[in-house]
């Protein structure tokens, strides 16, 4: 992770875009991801940790008609956590993590269910979500972080 996590910021300091993270289920994991990265501080703005709904609203903006309708761990959630992060940051790029590690969930949203927003200056916003199963907290949280860096790499190489 250390080694993906050095080449994202490598190419975000060769482009010269900032990056910001917004998390909910992974509480963190993905700033600590980035930041363990000596010299990171050269385009890592900053993280959001909006594991509530009302924190999702007041840091992010995320709309409460989004969430009334669609609920916090949906495509459309991610969305606008990812928009609201670059629009909140002095960032160029933004990703928003937002799921079910577990345990629990329910038959209309399992565990292991995680929602992905991408957001960067001058394009659309867009999500999508990723079914990891009930492998458990650890592991969904572990494979969510994993995933959104892979987002970034993505974004950053094309």
């Amino acid at each position: 992770m250390t080694d993906l996590a050095a080449d994202i910021l490598a190419r975000a300091q060769a482009a010269g875009v900032k990056i910001a993270t917004a998390e909910s289920c992974t509480g963190g994991l993905l700033s600590a991801a980035l930041t363990a990265v000596a010299g990171s501080s050269a385009v890592f703005d900053r993280g959001f940790i909006t594991y509530s709904n009302a924190a999702k609203c007041a840091m992010l903006g995320v709309q409460s008609a989004t969430l009334d309708q669609f609920g916090a761990v949906s495509p459309e959630t991610a969305c606008e956590m990812a928009q609201g992060a670059l629009e909140q940051s002095d960032a160029g790029l933004a990703v928003a993590i937002t799921g079910i590690a577990g345990p629990g969930g329910s038959a209309h949203k399992p565990e292991g269910r995680v929602c992905f927003g991408l957001a960067q200056t001058g394009a659309q916003a867009w999500a999508e979500t990723v079914e990891f199963g009930a492998i458990g907290r650890a592991e969904v949280r572990a494979e969510s972080v994993d995933h959104a860096l892979a987002l970034l790499r993505a974004a950053l190489t094309a």
